[in-house]
């Protein structure tokens, strides 16, 4: 046989055999394009069914102060990215969130009996706002008191609502207001805020009480007789452990990450966690990027904000009208400067490790929303379900996620309930 026929043969095999192995190459990434795809499909199947069937349980959201500006709806849909709000019932329901807590929040203002007297009426305008609101909208959501209120108003397709107070401010120095707020709904208490009160130090203020005030033990006290939940999230670390040496029932974290994660003085230590899961309490993490992770630096939009918080006095001791144009102006900040956000990624990172040190059953999401809550793929309500994707992807069984989305604090309801139940009974006999 003639060289050059020869060549051309082995020509000729060197490019079937290329042309086989382009085949298979190709053959293997679409069986495993088609197989990852199939993965991803079926673990997202999973995450929305194990979603849809959970008691989903947000434990803080900011979402009265809109109720304060008068033409706010909550049965039409917004934009988060164009008015700033994060819930409305719609987004709820797209979201697959069953139950939030609305917070009577109040910035901390003079510790005066004037200030006090302002402090019980403006916590007294929220109460009332709040219940107008939801009223008014009977087909889509109810006032909730207790975990079986959740659990009934869930399988009826609609809304439960919770009220929790932020800023025991609310209380002026009258420890009789802690029942008289559990009778109008209330069922946590978020001790302090940004600032000291007469109650605690707050975790981003000077020491003042070194922890708990002499009232503010009372105020605990009174907590744990009444059944109202103990809120630890904005108090100073020495407040939280004075908190948890006192309270005779489970305390929580409303809205709290790890401070392992991110350091920041709002999040707790890992021996905090500890101490949360020995005393039977729950740590909610908060998905308020700031929070989450140490975000890149932002100068125009720190800029503009320091600005806003001088020429609003760090919003403290604002009337109405002043506090209604400075959110404005804070909203118009983040349009035009938006903030760098940690991702759902990263908020699943803190139930990681909160799961990792106190455990399962000591960890649930308080998103913060309309507070400042929001992180890439977990912006607003509607995208609640990305959590539960995540968790999937993790390795979270439906068990698992059943306690994280509400079955934890809903416990702990149940429990502090109960712990006062048992010391009213002691007190008869």
């Amino acid at each position: 046989m003639p060289v050059s026929k020869l060549k051309t043969i082995f020509i000729f095999k060197d490019f079937q055999m290329l042309r086989k192995l382009i085949l298979i190459t190709v053959l293997v990434y679409f069986t495993l394009g088609c197989n990852q795809k199939s993965t991803d499909q079926s673990l997202m199947k999973k995450a929305l069914r194990i979603h849809e069937k959970t008691l989903t349980v947000d434990s803080h959201t900011d979402t009265p102060l809109w109720f304060l500006r008068g033409n706010f709806d909550l049965s039409e849909r917004h934009d988060a990215h164009e008015d700033g709000s994060k819930i409305d019932f719609p987004r709820m329901k797209e979201g697959g969130m069953d139950a939030v807590f609305f917070a009577v929040f109040l910035g901390q203002r003079d510790r005066t009996d004037e200030g006090n007297e302002i402090a019980v009426a403006k916590a007294e305008k929220i109460f009332d706002s709040l219940y107008a609101v939801v009223n008014r909208l009977p087909g889509l959501a109810e006032i909730a008191s207790t975990p079986n209120d959740a659990y009934r108003i869930e399988k009826l397709g609609k809304r439960a609502v919770f009220i929790g107070i932020e800023n025991g401010y609310a209380l002026g120095n009258n420890l009789s207001l802690i029942e008289y707020f559990y009778q109008r709904g209330a069922r946590y208490i978020t001790l302090c805020h940004t600032k000291n009160n007469d109650i605690c130090d707050s975790s981003t203020d000077s020491t003042e009480f070194n922890g708990l005030s002499e009232f503010g033990e009372e105020v605990v006290k009174e907590m744990n007789r009444v059944g109202m939940m103990v809120d630890v999230s904005h108090i100073s670390d020495s407040s939280f452990y004075d908190v948890i040496a006192l309270s005779t029932g489970p305390v929580i974290a409303s809205h709290s990450s790890a401070r392992a994660i991110c350091d920041n003085p709002r999040n707790l230590t890992d021996d905090m966690l500890v101490k949360l899961a020995e005393n039977g309490g729950v740590a909610q993490v908060c998905i308020l990027s700031d929070y989450v992770k140490k975000m890149p630096s932002n100068p125009q939009r720190d800029s503009a904000r320091s600005a806003l918080r001088e020429k609003y006095r760090n919003f403290e001791d604002l009337t109405d009208e002043e506090m209604k144009m400075a959110r404005e102006e804070w909203y118009a900040v983040n349009h035009h400067f938006p903030p760098n956000l940690a991702s759902v990624q990263d908020v699943v990172d803190h139930i990681d490790h909160i799961v990792k040190i106190a455990g399962i059953d000591h960890v649930g999401i308080g998103t913060d929303f309309d507070g400042g809550g929001g992180v890439n793929g977990c912006y607003d309500v509607g995208e609640m379900p990305n959590i539960t994707i995540e968790l999937v992807k993790r390795g979270y069984t439906e068990e698992e996620i059943t306690k994280i989305w509400g079955g934890n604090l809903m416990r702990v309801m149940n429990e502090v309930q109960k712990t006062a139940d048992m010391q009213k009974h002691q007190a008869i006999n």
